[in-house]
C-alpha cells in the first residue's frame, strides 16, 4: 500500500491550503492498529539513550509483511525514531527487533546516511559520538528520566531576555513584578560579526538595569541549544563563521556572567514558554510551544520540573505526504517548523494569491497577513485556519511522546485575528478528530502583551539568588 495516494488515508477535515497533509498521527495509528490484527506482527524494542543517564523506550508493533521489504513500514518506524531524537534528545539508540529492519535503521541513523543532519545535531550538543546498536531485548537499559527544579524564582532585582530572530524582547522585574518591558528590532541571523551580537545583547542588559536599583540575577531564553551556559547550535548565530563562533559565541554568556557578576542562565526559549506557562496558569504538565520565526517547544512535568529533553518540535515530522514542505537544513520533509511559525504563513501565503517580494523578511510578511486577517480578509483568515487544522492533528502526536494535559500556545503567528483562528480551528479538529482527546488536551493562550514579553519575564526567574 502506498500512504503518499490512497483515499483511506484522506484525513477527515482537510487542510484548506495544503490539501496534500496526510497527519502522521492518524498513519501511526492505522499501523497500530493494523498490527494488532495481524497474526504475524513483529516487535521492534528501541531505548534511547542521553549523556546525562536519561533512557527513552519504546515498543512498536509492526503487521507481518510475509517476507518482503514494505517501504510504508520503514517510514513509520524510521519517523518515531526521528521523533524520539528530536523531542527526547540522545546520542546512543540500542534496537532490538527484526534484523532488516534494524541494520535499515543503522544505515539511515549514520554520518553517511539520510538523517546524517540529525546524527550530527545529537553529536553536536551532547558532545559524544552518535551510536546505533543491535542489542538482545534483555540487554536494552531500562528507563530512567530525570525532574529537574529550575526557574521560578521571583525574589531580588533581576533582568529576563528573550533573543527572537527579529526582536530582542527585555524586562527588568523586581520582587516578581516587571518594571520595565520593551523590544528591539535585530536581525542577527544574517549577521556574521559575532561583535553585533554581543555589543547589542550588552546595551539591552545595560538598558534594562537603568529601570532597577540594582541586579541580581539575570535570565535568558534564545532559540538553540545550551549547555551549562555555553552556545552549542543557535539559529541567531548561523551567519557567524565556525572560528568566530567557537571563540567568541559558544562562551558568550559565560563571559557575560563575569562582566556582571550575577547568577545568569540561559535556557532554550521553548523551555522557557513552558516555564512561562506553568507560572501564569499554575497547572501542569504542560506544553508550551511559541509560534515565531521557528516552532519553539518546552515542557514541565506533573511536578512543574524539567525534565531535560531537547524537545526541538521544528525537526519532528508531522506530514507524510510525498510533497510536504521541505525542511531546508536536513532537507527532510513534513517538518513541525514549516507548519507552525512565520515559515508557514510565507509558504502557504501564495496559495491564496498573496504574494510578497524576495528579499521581504519574514516577520513583515506576517505583519501584511495579519493586518489582513484583522480586516476578516476570508483569504488570509484561510492561511490561519490551515495551521490551525494541521496544529490539530499534531498535538495529539506530540502527546504520543509528552504526557501533557495543558498547551500554552505563544508567539506572534498567535497575535491578532489570525491567532483566534488558529486556536478555534484547533480546538475543533481536537474534538471532531480525536473524540475523548480533546477533554485531555486543553488549549490555553496568554494575553496579547504577555505573549509578546512573558518569556523575558519568565526568564528573569530562572536564576537562584546565590553566590558564583
Amino acid at each position: 500500500m502506498n500512504i503518499h495516494s490512497t483515499s483511506e488515508n484522506m484525513p477527515p477535515i482537510p487542510v484548506p491550503l495544503d490539501p496534500g497533509f496526510r497527519p502522521v498521527v492518524l498513519e501511526n495509528r492505522r499501523i497500530e492498529n493494523a498490527a494488532r490484527h495481524s497474526k504475524n506482527a513483529q516487535t521492534l524494542h528501541i531505548a534511547l539513550e542521553r549523556a546525562d543517564g536519561v533512557v527513552v523506550r519504546r515498543s512498536l508493533r509492526i503487521p507481518g509483511s510475509e517476507g518482503r521489504k514494505d517501504p510504508d513500514m520503514f517510514r513509520y518506524v524510521e519517523r518515531q525514531v526521528k521523533s524520539l531524537l528530536w523531542i527526547h534528545g540522545g546520542t546512543r539508540l540500542s534496537l532490538s527487533g527484526p534484523s532488516r529492519l534494524c541494520g535499515d535503521l543503522q544505515s539511515v541513523f549514520s554520518c553517511g546516511g539520510e538523517r546524517a543532519a540529525d546524527v550530527i545535531r545529537m553529536q553536536t550538543v551532547y558532545e559524544q559520538p552518535f551510536e546505533v546498536n543491535r542489542v538482545l531485548e534483555s540487554d536494552l537499559p531500562p528507563a530512567r528520566t530525570l525532574s529537574l527544579s529550575q526557574g521560578g524564582h521571583l525574589d531580588g532585582c533581576r533582568i529576563g531576555f528573550d533573543l527572537g530572530a527579529s526582536d530582542y524582547k527585555l524586562a527588568a522585574v523586581k520582587e516578581g513584578e516587571p518594571v520595565f518591558t520593551t523590544e528591539i528590532p535585530w536581525d542577527p541571523g544574517r549577521e556574521s560579526n559575532p561583535e553585533y551580537h554581543i555589543e547589542r545583547i550588552r546595551a539591552g542588559l545595560k538598558l534594562a538595569a537603568q529601570h532597577l536599583p540594582r541586579v541580581d540575577a539575570i535570565g535568558g531564553s534564545a532559540a538553540g541549544a545550551y549547555v551549562a551556559n555555553r552556545v552549542k547550535v543557535a539559529s541567531l548565530f548561523r551567519a557567524v563563521p565556525p572560528d568566530d563562533f567557537q571563540r567568541r559565541v559558544e562562551p558568550l554568556f559565560l563571559n557575560l556572567q563575569k562582566e556582571w557578576g550575577v547568577p545568569l542562565e540561559v535556557m532554550n526559549d521553548g523551555e522557557v514558554t513552558a516555564l512561562a506557562g506553568a507560572m501564569s496558569l499554575g497547572c501542569a504538565p504542560l506544553l508550551g510551544i511559541a509560534m515565531g520565526s521557528s516552532e519553539a517547544a518546552g515542557f514541565v512535568n506533573g511536578e512543574c520540573r524539567f525534565t531535560g529533553n531537547y524537545h526541538e518540535l521544528a525537526y519532528v515530522p508531522v506530514d507524510l505526504s510525498a510533497e510536504a514542505a521541505q525542511e531546508p537544513i536536513a532537507r527532510d520533509l513534513g517538518c513541525g517548523a514549516q507548519y507552525f511559525s512565520q515559515q508557514a504563513v510565507a509558504r502557504l501565503a501564495p496559495r491564496t494569491g498573496l504574494h510578497f517580494p524576495g528579499e521581504m523578511p519574514l516577520p513583515e510578511r506576517l505583519r501584511a497577513v495579519q493586518v489582513l486577517a484583522d480586516k476578516a480578509d476570508p483569504d488570509a483568515l484561510r492561511i490561519f485556519e490551515s495551521i490551525g487544522v494541521c496544529l490539530g492533528y499534531s498535538l495529539p502526536l506530540y502527546r504520543d511522546y509528552l504526557d501533557f494535559e495543558h498547551v500554552l500556545l505563544l508567539g506572534r503567528v498567535l497575535s491578532g485575528a489570525g491567532g483566534e483562528t488558529i486556536l478555534e480551528t484547533a480546538r475543533s479538529v481536537l474534538d471532531r478528530v480525536f473524540g475523548d482527546s480533546r477533554h485531555s488536551i486543553t488549549l490555553h493562550v496568554p494575553d496579547e502583551r504577555f505573549r509578546r514579553v512573558g518569556q523575558a519575564v519568565a526568564a528573569a526567574s530562572l536564576p537562584a539568588l546565590k553566590s558564583i
